[in-house]
């Protein structure tokens, strides 16, 4: 364990905490690896009926570590293959999710949370998937699951032209549940743990799967969009995003 990733369990909840606050919570390849190791442990204890995904007050995740990308060996598919484990721990979750967003959102950020079935927000948090500002496509089924939670318009205004949204405008686009204010996200989402362990497991288990539909959708779409990613890494577009990157950070 690297010590950035931390996980408990309270009652029948299973709560993962992403903790590198140094680094605005950004994912190294071993931090994913850990998030889907909790997430996978899960899926046939009989004692987690619920996962939580926070990253603490003031922050929930800037994304992928770029100084990762910068250094990996992107002609290597293995080098990014903990975040594709990761997704497909996501697609493949039987458990209700529910996640707890007070601050930056960005990216995979954003992304995981169309994989959730609750998301709580602070009014202090914006979401983002800005993959184009780098030459990069969307990853992780966000072309799917953007639209069809919030429609095709807004998923553009947010893959397409990299536009962030307020707290309010994700609950107005359907993706995020409640609002509350800074600091109380994490109170709030034990709440709804409470409340959902509270129900029927099978009857929750099933309804969920009936909503969510075939994991397979999701996977499949994971692949195509990973497939176009790793193309996409490797572009003139993608290497003069990542070069300028690199420059600023020298300044």
């Amino acid at each position: 364990m690297t010590g950035q990733i931390i996980v408990t369990n309270e009652g029948a909840t299973r709560i993962i905490t992403l903790r590198r606050p140094g680094k605005k919570n950004a994912i190294t390849q071993d931090m994913y690896r850990e998030m889907g190791h909790a997430i996978d442990t899960a899926q046939n204890n009989p004692n987690v009926r619920c996962i939580i995904i926070t990253g603490g007050s003031g922050v929930f995740t800037a994304g992928d570590d770029i100084d990762h990308f910068l250094n990996a060996d992107t002609s290597r598919p293995e080098a990014l293959s903990n975040g594709a484990k990761f997704l497909y721990s996501l697609a493949l979750n039987v458990k209700p999710i529910i996640a707890a967003v007070d601050g930056v959102a960005i990216g995979i950020g954003t992304v995981l949370l169309f994989h959730c079935d609750y998301v709580l927000a602070s009014t202090a948090a914006t979401f983002s998937a800005p993959y184009i500002n780098l030459g990069l496509v969307p990853v992780g089924a966000a072309s799917l699951l953007m639209p069809r939670t919030m429609g095709h318009q807004r998923a553009f205004a947010m893959l397409v032209m990299g536009r962030t949204f307020t707290a309010e405008e994700a609950q107005m686009a359907g993706f995020v549940n409640a609002v509350v204010s800074p600091g109380h996200t994490e109170t709030e989402a034990r709440k709804v743990a409470r409340e959902i362990c509270r129900l029927p497991a099978e009857a929750v288990a099933i309804s969920r799967k009936l909503l969510r539909g075939p994991p397979e959708e999701l996977t499949r779409r994971i692949d195509q969009e990973g497939h176009l990613f790793g193309e996409r890494i490797r572009s003139n577009e993608a290497v003069a995003a990542f070069n300028a990157f690199a420059a600023r950070k020298k300044r």
